[in-house]
Formats: C-alpha cells, structure tokens, sequence
C-alpha cells in the first residue's frame, strides 16, 4: 500500500467552460496513519470525482475527512460544483489547480510551515480571477457578470483581481484577530494568539508563528517567532522578485520598528529602530557596550545572530550594531483571543 503525503475532499468549483476556478477543503490531512489512511488508501493518486458510493465509504470508515456541512454543500450545490478528493502520495511540483489549493489550505490549516512544501508550478496553476461579491469569476466573464447583476438591480462588488484569494473565505484559524481580511492571502500561517493590524499583511507561504502583533508586511517565505513584533508598515524582504535567494526569518522577542525593515535573517530578541531598512550590504559599525568600535561589517555577516540592536547615528549616519539587552514582550491580554 503506498502511503498518502496529503489528502482532502473538498469542494471544486468550475465556470460553464470548464475552468476550475477554486477549491475548498475544510479537513486536510497530511501523512495520515491507521484506518484513516486505509480508507484513503482505497482511492487512486491524483484528483477524484466523489460519487455517493465513495462518499458512504469515507464516511463509514473515516468520517473526519467529510464535515457534515460538506456533505450537505454537496446535496444541495449547483451544476458547477463538484466532491471532490486530492490525494498526493509525494510532495512533487504541483500539477493542478486542485493541488494548488491542497497545498494552501495545509499552510493556513497550521498543518506544515512555511517553506517545508513543494510549491513549484503554483503560478501556472492558479488562474487569474476576479474575486467578487458573489465568488470567484473568470476574469474575461466580468464585463457580462457586471451587467447581469446590473440588470436584477444587483451591485456585483470586485474586491480583487488576482490569483489568490483572501485566507478567511477558506481557513480561520483558531485565535487570531485581523483586522482587515483582505491583507491575508491563503497559504498564509497565522500561530494561535497573532494580531494583524489594518497595515499588516502577510502572503502565502509566510508565517507569524504566534503570539505575534503585525502592523507590517511578512513576505512570501518568511516566517517570524513568538513575541515578535513588526511596526506599522514596516517589511521583510521576500524571495520572489530580484532574484533573491536568502530565505528570511525573524526568531522570537524582535522588534522591527514603524517604516523599518530587514533583507537579512535575525535571531532572537533584535531590534531594528524605525525607519532604518537593514540590508545584507548594508555597512554596519559594531561597537560594544561601552560605544567603542569593534569591526566594520556588512549586514549579512551579522545574519542569524541574536541580542542586536540595529541604530541610525544621528550625527553621522551610520548605522551601527549594539548588544540590545532588551527583548520586548508583547501585551498578553491583547493578544488572548478567546
């Protein structure tokens, strides 16, 4: 028998051409064990067209994998709407438009982190599409949807035009206050006890590992630790666009001030003071803790380390790099979300 990596039975949602334009799984699983994995083990690898045959077998002898609300979805949905189950059997380049998905909602669903699942060809599986008020619409459908609802005096509202959806249409994880929905992508990792603010925005594939108050932007595949904090519009620097290949990481007890921001990895309990954006070469004056100089250095050679704290002199305008022999604590009480 060979053993399943990931599995799903969700929700496939096509236009009338045929084009899958989105799909919901309410309870993934990953490498699942015992009379789980039989029963998923009866269905073949890939993508799968539930009948109701199926659907009583799941249900007889693994019914976590079928909420009851999915079934009644099910029962009652349209013509464009299918059962359907995903099972991957390896963590291979992603094929599909329904394994896309699969691998967004294990990310949202906290059930792998960042940057540990194979997301290449996501791109050119996730079609373009114009995320309304009444679902996702294929973007060359628009003009016509607008002027249907028009007619049945009917305001069809466009939040977005892109590729990935906001996370809470799909997964809210347990604990967590956001204040603007919009700034969450699916594929997005939010730990129990995290609060994103109105200007925080975190992308697929990025995390806030929790409890953690976000009032920047955590790019795709960076992850920050416990009791980080990331000041209003500040920002991590992602691996998507120039090239870059530094995967960024924040460890635990940061702060990284108001407009500041990091293009290295940090450790535990550092510091970026506001304003100030921390490059890898970036020159960087470290001094010791009686303001004597130690060495001259470029950022990158400071990556990964923890106790720092990073400062702009403002009479010269260097920056320089202290022991920082605080570490912030975060509010419990404003970040207890039960």
């Amino acid at each position: 028998m060979t053993a399943t990596f990931a599995f799903a039975v969700g929700i496939r949602n096509t236009n009338g051409a045929g084009l899958v334009l989105d799909c919901l799984y309410p309870a993934p699983v990953m490498n699942p064990q015992g009379p789980v994995a039989d029963a998923i083990a009866e269905l073949p690898e890939g993508i799968s067209t539930l009948n109701d045959a199926a659907i009583d077998a799941l249900q007889s002898t693994a019914p976590s994998l079928i909420p009851p609300v999915l079934l009644k979805n099910h029962r009652e949905s349209s013509s464009n709407q299918e059962m359907v189950a995903v099972r991957l059997t390896n963590d291979n380049d992603i094929g599909s438009t329904e394994e896309a998905y699969l691998k967004l909602h294990l990310l949202s669903h906290r059930l792998t982190l960042p940057n540990t699942l194979n997301l290449n060809g996501i791109f050119a599986h996730l079609p373009n599409l114009a995320w309304t008020s009444a679902g996702p619409i294929e973007v060359g459908e628009l003009p016509e949807a607008l002027l249907n609802a028009r007619a049945q005096g009917l305001n069809l509202e466009v939040f977005s035009v892109d590729k990935f959806p906001k996370m809470v249409n799909y997964v809210v994880p347990t604990g967590v206050r956001i204040a603007d929905a919009s700034r969450i992508r699916l594929g997005a990792y939010l730990g129990e006890g995290t609060t994103v603010m109105h200007e925080g925005f975190v992308n697929f594939n990025a995390a806030a590992l929790g409890p953690n108050m976000v009032e920047g932007r955590i790019s795709q595949g960076v992850t920050i630790g416990a009791g980080t904090d990331l000041g209003g519009s500040s920002s991590t620097q992602g691996t998507l666009s120039g090239g870059g290949e530094i995967v960024i990481s924040i460890g635990e007890q940061c702060l990284v001030g108001a407009n500041a921001g990091t293009g290295i990895p940090l450790g535990d309990r550092c510091t970026i003071e506001a304003g100030l954006y921390i490059t890898a070469g970036t020159p960087v004056t470290v001094k010791d803790e009686h303001g004597e100089v130690v060495r001259q250095v470029k950022a990158r050679d400071l990556a990964g380390h923890s106790d720092l704290l990073f400062i702009r002199d403002a009479q010269t305008g260097q920056v320089v790099c202290r022991t920082n022999r605080r570490a912030i604590e975060l509010n419990d009480t404003l970040h207890r979300h039960n």
